[in-house]
């Protein structure tokens, strides 16, 4: 339960709607930033700007109290250009809100600035006109701030982009004659690398989608790879495994390209694209003698001796022969007498 007690004021006290305080739309800074208004002298001059300063909002917080204000018709701009070629920009705050035609009639019967010579009223922000064309996603895994050729090097050769970004003239088509159409075939020696080295297979593909699924659990560089790459990245993957590469081949391979631990991934996707673009032929591991298991070995006084292979022994009977004799003592001896060994 609260209780709630309220003294009127005498002096220096401001009217406006509750409504201003309890709005759903503007946060306390934007509140505060227009009851502060709200509550300085008719004559007063001073600027959002300078109340937010007096009023400790921060520069974030202001910029976004700002924006509200004006989203909701408190708050009203225009741009007048001054004698000298300067221009000033005429605030206009008010309790209640206004729409843009309200606030054009409140700014045109202020008194006129001296000097004025072109008044542009932005009021509120004219609306855009229809694009051209069919709309299109913006580039996957770049950086607005670093050059797209830093880290990339499979661009399509021959456009006039690269010929530019070279700092070098792109090649003028001679004249009545029509440039070829990029087919998509690569044109320099080393692209050839790039050629399919199989037909990819229903499966193969399948099984390369997962494959490109699974790398967010490789590594954490490789988190936070664009989705829209996951259709490319699967068709590289699948010429791997059509060259006759598995699964577990191409993660090793990816793994081993990726930087050292503590070093940031800016763009996994394209590393990813880099270390897939060219197949390698696939080669078996030669397979080495193993070594004899141990206590195999006969030891020092065992050398040179030979099984029996009369096949009359229960157990293994080892003798050490004089010559190319192939049987034991016992049972030469047995079939010089006549008798049956085996």
């Amino acid at each position: 339960m609260i209780y709630r007690n309220f003294i009127a004021p005498s002096r220096a006290f401001s009217q406006f709607s509750h409504e201003i305080i309890r709005h759903p739309r503007l946060d306390s800074h934007a509140a505060r930033l227009l009851t502060w208004q709200l509550s300085l002298p008719a004559h007063a001059r001073e600027t959002l700007s300078e109340t937010a300063k007096r009023a400790r909002i921060g520069a974030t917080s202001f910029t976004t109290a700002k924006r509200q204000l004006k989203a909701e018709g408190y708050v009203h701009e225009r741009r007048v250009q001054v004698g000298g070629g300067l221009w000033v920009t005429q605030q206009l705050v008010s309790s209640t809100p206004l729409r843009p035609e309200e606030a054009a009639k409140i700014f045109a019967g202020m008194p006129a600035h001296n000097g004025i010579e072109r008044v542009y009223p932005q009021v509120a922000p004219s609306d855009p006109g229809p694009a051209v064309g069919q709309p299109t996603p913006p580039s996957t895994d770049g950086h607005p701030e670093k050059d797209r050729r830093e880290d990339t090097s499979n661009l399509p050769p021959g456009t006039e982009a690269e010929a530019e970004a070279e700092g070098r003239p792109a090649a003028e088509a001679e004249p009545g004659t029509q440039p070829e159409p990029f087919d998509g075939a690569p044109d320099e020696p080393d692209a050839q690398a790039d050629a399919q080295p199989g037909v990819q297979t229903a499966a193969q593909l399948d099984e390369a989608r997962a494959l490109v699924g699974a790398l967010p659990l490789l590594s954490p560089a490789l988190r936070h790879i664009p989705p829209g790459m996951r259709d490319e990245l699967t068709g590289l993957a699948a010429r791997w495994l059509a060259a006759g590469h598995t699964s577990v081949d191409v993660h090793e391979h990816i793994l081993r390209g990726l930087p050292g631990a503590g070093t940031p991934v800016q763009r996994p996707g394209g590393l990813v694209r880099y270390l897939l673009r060219e197949v390698p032929p696939r080669t078996l591991p030669r397979s080495e003698p193993s070594p004899p298991p141990s206590g195999a070995r006969l030891s020092s006084r065992l050398e040179g001796a030979r099984e029996c292979a009369s096949g009359a022994h229960t157990q293994s009977m080892l003798f050490r022969p004089v010559a190319d004799e192939t049987l034991c003592g016992d049972c030469r001896g047995s079939a010089a007498q006549g008798g049956r060994v085996w």
